[in-house]
C-alpha cells in the first residue's frame, strides 16, 4: 500500500510539463521513481479481479507461452465463479493438449472445472458462419441485376480483412449475448493480432471498391431501376455495404472501451521477443489502445549451472531495455522458467497463482 500512495503521489502531484519536478531532495526523487518502477516490475494482475472486464485479449508471438498464459487467466476467473470462455483464434491452437481435454469449433465445457469453456475456432469456420450470415442476402441482391454464380459470395468473402472482422464480431457477439461473464481470447501470432488493428482501413478500402464496382454496374441497369430493388423489406447492396461499415465501426469501439476490453502482451527475454512486443506496443499506440500488462515469460530465476548463468545474464539485458521502455506506463510482470511443462488444470492454477499473486 506504502508504494502504491507514493506512485499516486508522485504522479498527481509532481509530474508537470516538460518532466518531474519535486521539492524533495535530488536522492529522495531517485528513490521515489525507483519504488514506483519497482512496483511495477513486480505487479500482477490482480487489479483485474476489480474490474468488469468483458473481454480480455491475450496477444504477443508465436511460442512465448501466450495460449498457456491465456489458459491460465481463465482458470482464475473461472474459479472466482465467473463464467468464463477461453477462445482460441491460433492457427495452430493448443487448449487442447494444455488442458487434455478435446476442444474444436463448438463450446466445449472443460472437465474438472466449473464455468469454464473454451473454443478452438479456424479460418475456415469463421468464413463459414459469415457466409451463413451475409452470403444468401450479397447473392440475392447481385444476381437481381447481373448473372452471376453463388461462387461471386465465394469471392467477396476473400476481401481484405474479412475473415479477422468477422472474427472480431463474432467475439463481440458472444460478449454481447451475455451468456458469459467473461471472453478470453487467445490470439493469433503477432502478425495477425497487428492486422486486427489496420484491418478496418484494408476493410474499408475494400468496401470503397465494392462500392464503386456496384454503382458501375448500376448505371448500366439504371433503366431498370426497380430491379435492383429486393423485394419489399429486402436490403440493395449498398445498404448491405454500409451495414458492413457500421459494423467494422462498432467492433473497432468496442476494442477501444478500455471499460469493457483489457489487452495482454505475452513475451519473452530475448531480442526477437523484445522487438516484436515493440512494434506490437508501437501499432496498439497509433491506434490508440492501451496495453495495461506485459507478461515476460520463461525468466531464469536461479541460475545452477554455467549455462544457465549466461542464460540469466542475457535475459536481464533484455528484461531492462522492456523495463526502462515501458515500466512507466505498463505493469511487467515476469513469469519463470518451470522446469515441467504446463499440462493439466493443476499445473495451468499454479501460473494462475503467480499471475495474480497479491501486489
Amino acid at each position: 500500500m506504502l508504494r502504491v500512495d507514493t506512485e499516486r503521489r508522485f504522479f498527481l502531484r509532481f509530474k508537470v510539463e516538460g518532466g518531474f519536478q519535486s521539492e524533495f531532495t535530488p536522492m529522495v526523487r531517485r528513490r521515489t521513481y525507483q519504488m514506483v518502477q519497482e512496483t511495477r516490475m513486480n505487479s500482477s494482475l490482480k487489479r483485474l479481479d476489480q474490474e468488469p472486464k468483458r473481454l480480455i485479449m491475450i496477444g504477443g508471438k508465436g511460442g512465448v507461452g501466450k495460449s498457456t498464459c491465456a489458459s491460465a487467466i481463465a482458470l482464475h476467473f473461472a474459479i472466482q465463479g465467473k463464467k468464463t470462455l477461453i477462445i482460441s483464434s491460433d492457427p495452430t491452437p493448443s487448449l487442447s493438449d494444455i488442458f487434455e481435454t478435446e476442444i474444436g469449433d463448438q463450446e466445449t465445457p472443460i472437465k474438472g472445472v466449473q464455468n469454464l469453456y473454451g473454443i478452438e475456432i479456424s479460418s475456415d469456420v469463421v468464413l463459414k458462419k459469415w457466409k451463413e450470415r451475409f452470403g444468401p442476402e450479397i447473392y440475392e441482391v447481385v444476381s437481381s441485376f447481373a448473372s452471376v454464380d453463388y461462387d461471386f459470395v465465394e469471392y467477396i468473402g476473400g476481401a481484405p480483412g474479412i475473415e479477422e472482422e468477422y472474427m472480431l464480431n463474432y467475439i463481440l457477439e458472444l460478449v454481447e449475448s451475455g451468456q458469459y461473464d467473461l471472453v478470453v481470447w487467445d490470439t493469433a501470432p503477432a502478425g495477425h493480432t497487428l492486422r486486427l488493428l489496420h484491418l478496418p482501413q484494408i476493410f474499408l478500402r475494400h468496401l470503397e471498391a465494392a462500392t464503386k464496382f456496384y454503382m458501375n454496374l448500376y448505371s448500366y441497369f439504371e433503366k431498370f431501376k426497380e430491379s435492383v430493388k429486393l423485394k419489399k423489406g429486402k436490403r440493395t447492396l449498398l445498404e448491405i455495404i454500409s451495414g458492413w461499415e457500421n459494423l467494422a465501426e462498432k467492433v473497432v469501439n468496442f476494442i477501444r472501451d478500455t471499460q469493457k476490453t483489457d489487452f495482454i502482451i505475452v513475451t519473452i527475454p530475448e531480442a526477437l521477443g523484445v522487438r516484436q512486443t515493440e512494434r506490437i506496443i508501437q501499432d496498439f499506440d497509433e491506434y490508440q489502445l492501451r496495453v495495461n500488462h506485459l507478461i515476460i515469460n520463461y525468466v531464469i530465476q536461479e541460475a545452477d549451472c554455467e549455462f544457465h548463468r549466461l542464460r540469466k545474464e542475457m535475459q536481464q539485458s533484455y528484461i531492462k531495455i522492456l523495463k526502462d521502455q515501458y515500466s512507466s506506463r505498463i505493469r511487467l510482470i515476469e513469469l519463470p522458467l518451470l522446469s515441467h511443462e504446463i499440462r493439466g488444470v493443476e499445473r495451468i492454477g499454479k501460473i494462475s497463482e503467480i499471475l495474480f499473486k497479491q501486489e
